[in-house]
């Protein structure tokens, strides 16, 4: 793993953390300033010195948090100064010093696996078709989607289940919400649409179980759309 280690102590992140002496990464030591964060793209995990300046340590969480970022952010704190770490700073797990070479392992590499497994569930693909819920885009074979915002929620639930069989009355209070006083008509609509925009050629993804409601599937099935 590639390590960034943020900290204003000399001697980088193996005086900070000993324990990574012994363990097989990369790392790279930068101050504890929001400007470190500019050249972090290629970063596996993201290390905080929050054993000194608690505030500066602080920032840099939230600012990370409130930015977005593709890799976990662990703290690395005093234990005397635990009680102070708090949720709101957004950071993924937090590490003691002097912690032994097996546990700082095992708590970076579960950080890590924690983030790529969120952003595999942000990205749902199913055939051909991919959908991101971080930037509210379906694509098409690489081509995006004109989508409304409740035909992407829509798809989006479908597509979190594929192949599974909701009724209409399931994706009104699933995809509406349980305040919608519309009538489940409001679905069949909306698939309508939503086959419209996939065009002839994709529109069966959308397939119509006769007398009980509609699933996404990855390959169309001969007589599965039917009408809604």
């Amino acid at each position: 793993m590639h390590l960034l280690v943020l900290s204003d102590q000399a001697g980088g992140g193996k005086l900070l953390v000993p324990a990574l002496e012994f363990l097989d990464h990369t790392l790279q030591s930068a101050p504890l300033t929001p400007a470190s964060l500019v050249p972090a793209s290629d970063v596996d995990l993201l290390l905080i010195d929050a054993t000194g300046d608690l505030a500066a340590a602080s920032h840099l969480c939230r600012v990370m948090a409130a930015g977005g970022r593709d890799f976990p952010v662990v703290v690395v704190v005093d234990d005397g100064a635990l009680a102070a770490l708090k949720a709101a700073w957004g950071f993924d797990d937090w590490l003691l010093p002097r912690a032994q070479p097996a546990e700082v392992e095992t708590r970076l590499r579960l950080a890590v696996e924690r983030t790529r497994g969120q952003r595999r569930r942000h990205a749902a693909t199913v055939g051909e078709l991919s959908i991101d819920e971080d930037t509210y885009v379906v694509r098409l074979r690489g081509t995006p989607l004109d989508l409304t915002y409740r035909e992407f929620e829509l798809l989006k639930y479908l597509a979190a289940n594929p192949g599974r069989v909701f009724t209409r009355g399931q994706l009104l209070r699933e995809v509406w919400g349980y305040d919608y006083y519309g009538g489940t008509r409001t679905v069949d609509v909306h698939i309508r649409r939503l086959r419209a925009k996939l065009g002839p050629e994709h529109e069966q993804l959308i397939g119509t179980v006769r007398g009980v409601g509609y699933k996404l599937q990855s390959e169309a099935s001969p007589g599965s759309r039917g009408r809604p």
